[in-house]
């Protein structure tokens, strides 16, 4: 349990501004021949049954290795999680790089360990040094009248604590932030853990209900103040949430389900990890389940791509380019859409599409047409690092991998994707009296610390919501970015979005605030619209969502059917349960962006649960939930 405003005082006295940013040259990769390296796939984790009554137990530490991105590179040193081999303590399952898949069955609840036996000093501490030392586009810097606080303690260089994204989970398992321990034992101000009698200082013990729909979620670090360096490093990992009732449905499985973990890294010439994100936008090579321009070889049949955006910045707009050129009466290779981050939807042709970091996109790709010697590449043009961005403004990627049809293979018995019967998504309908909140994308000025409402993360929760309820969040985003937005603990769908004039909108929001941020002169949303409500992508209406693209110059509505947390015990364990008040967070997926402070908790109350707490943080009252 969180009690409220849990996540809200400053633990950290900020140290005095200084021009402390680093001052080092930006690293380029050597040329590397593409499409020489296989491309991986992550290996599966071994569950311990026996541990936990009704759940599956699972041991998982953080530990630094080595790995090597492409042949022509060197071994770079690593960080990834490796799980325990109950079968064999001597030869624990993962790569070095990235994380063990953790694949488990809906409803049926897992307990992790996670054990951080990372250093303490971190693979890059130029980047920590220069937060401590106060670099004024790297330090949390809030609007007045807050003060900086630095995000971690002045004895810590390495923290972690890892958050399941997507997942139905308790807040105390959550992986928030301010959850973090250190290698050495040093812990967040609101470091949780169940089983505390069982667990060492560096360790951390999690339960998680997998009351999910049939989807692919994941889990990758959440560091307070340092998520990016930690997930660039390499902690992430998938976490597949399957359905027995899946094995009906005629779609690929086995080898021919292929995760495709979607990244972007620059290299310094012997091949190790160079971080150059405080000098431009994004990365300059495309990695794919850790390794650069891999290859695939594919049967003439139907595969089922899972893919996922674990970039720290990078947007990718992705297509399936066919080569030779002449194969197809078209250039591209149709592909179906059959599930987002929540699971499954009803199947969507499509040539493209956008997707932004942290979402998840089920696709059904068929090379059944294709002659033996074809080859497939899947390429990424017309989306600038920070979509759409200036042209020029970070490393341009063309090209990421490439399939190779090498024959007939076996007979393919799975079904063609306008033939399936998927589970659809019922539309949520708001109600006339259905609450609304805003959250405003605020940036005090040009490449500086953003924020939700011009407040720090680090100020206490405002926004109290009703267990059960459910609500309409109206993202204002005036900047000239889009932005990924993700709430922990629900899924959602994209009601609509809707144009604003997002020049008046900020000179008004900064008159607002330099006025003394009083209610009543809080700018009137309704005001600044330039055109009607447009409705959601194609890819994205009727999907269950915990992330989405929260478009510039634009409002971007969601609607939460339902705020209602898990409160019964996980594997009997005592205190596994949601106690209320719940607090959680919502935040943008631009890893650096997070870190700099754009994030923020809200508070679920409990019935009859309301105690003195008022609701300041809507930014107006108009007036959800994972649909498990």
């Amino acid at each position: 349990m969180l009690p409220p405003g849990a996540l809200g005082a400053p633990a950290y006295a900020a140290t005095a501004r200084q021009t402390g940013c680093p001052d080092i040259p930006v690293t380029h990769t050597p040329p590397l021949e593409r499409y020489v390296d296989p491309l991986p796939t992550p290996l599966t984790a071994v569950p311990d049954p026996s541990a936990y009554p009704g759940a599956d137990y699972y041991e998982i530490t953080m530990r630094q290795d080595s790995w090597r991105f492409h042949r022509d590179l060197g071994p770079a040193t690593v960080w990834g999680y490796w799980a325990n081999n109950p079968h064999d303590p001597h030869k624990p399952i993962g790569m070095g790089y990235l994380g063990p898949t953790i694949s488990v069955t809906t409803d049926r609840p897992t307990v992790v360990k996670y054990r951080n036996e990372l250093p303490t000093t971190h693979l890059f501490q130029f980047v920590i040094d220069a937060i401590r030392n106060g670099c004024s586009e790297l330090t949390p810097t809030p609007p007045p009248p807050y003060k900086p606080v630095l995000p971690f303690p002045p004895n810590v260089n390495v923290w972690n604590v890892v958050h399941q994204h997507g997942g139905f989970t308790a807040p105390q398992s959550d992986g928030m932030p301010m959850q973090s321990f250190s290698p050495d034992g040093i812990h967040g101000e609101h470091y949780t853990t169940l089983e505390p009698g069982r667990v060492e200082r560096n360790e951390a013990i999690y339960g998680y209900t997998n009351h999910d729909r049939s989807c692919m979620l994941w889990y990758h670090d959440h560091g307070m103040g340092m998520t990016s360096l930690n997930v660039y490093a390499g902690l992430a990992g998938l976490w597949r949430v399957s359905d027995p009732a899946d094995e009906r449905l005629g779609l690929p499985r086995g080898e021919f389900e292929v995760p495709l973990i979607l990244q972007d890294r620059t290299f310094n010439p012997d091949g190790s990890l160079a971080y150059t994100m405080t000098l431009r936008e994004g990365e300059d090579t495309p990695v794919v389940n850790g390794k650069a321009y891999p290859f695939l070889d594919v049967e003439q049949r139907r595969y089922r791509l899972r893919v996922l955006n674990a970039s720290n910045e990078r947007f990718w707009r992705l297509r399936f380019d066919v080569y030779p050129r002449d194969v197809l009466p078209q250039p591209t290779l149709p592909f179906w859409l059959i599930g987002t981050d929540g699971g499954f939807r009803a199947p969507l042709q499509m040539l493209n599409f956008l997707i932004s970091p942290a979402e998840r996109y089920d696709l059904i790709v068929d090379f059944s047409q294709l002659p033996v010697g074809t080859n497939v590449r899947l390429t990424n043009y017309h989306a600038p690092v920070h979509y759409p961005g200036m042209p020029g403004e970070g490393p341009e990627i063309r090209e990421i991998m490439e399939f190779r049809v090498t024959g007939p293979g076996g007979t393919d018995t799975t079904r063609p994707p306008k033939e399936l019967r998927l589970p659809t998504v019922a539309p949520v309908k708001p109600k006339p009296h259905t609450r609304r909140r805003q959250w405003v994308t605020y940036q005090h000025k040009l490449f500086r610390t953003m924020t939700f409402n011009a407040m720090p993360f680090e100020a206490p929760s405002v926004d109290f919501i009703e267990e059960g309820s459910s609500e309409i969040w109206e993202y204002i985003n005036p900047n000239h970015d889009a932005h990924p937005m993700h709430v922990h603990l629900v899924n959602f769908q994209v009601l609509d979005r809707q144009p604003i004039d997002a020049v008046e909108y900020q000179a008004d929001y900064e008159k607002w605030i330099d006025g003394g941020r009083k209610s009543e002169d809080l700018p009137v949303l309704e005001n600044y619209f330039t055109g009607p409500p447009i409705p959601p992508d194609p890819d994205e209406a009727r999907s269950n969502k915990d992330t989405f693209k929260s478009y510039p110059e634009t409002v971007t509505r969601i609607i939460i059917q339902e705020f209602t947390p898990p409160t019964r015990p996980i594997a009997s364990i005592p205190g596994s349960g949601t106690e209320f008040p719940a607090t959680y967070i919502h935040h943008c997926h631009i890893l650096e962006h997070e870190d700099d402070d754009l994030m923020r908790p809200w508070t679920i109350l409990g019935h009859g649960d309301h105690g003195d707490h008022g609701d300041h943080g809507d930014h107006g009252d108009h007036g959800g939930g994972h649909g498990h």
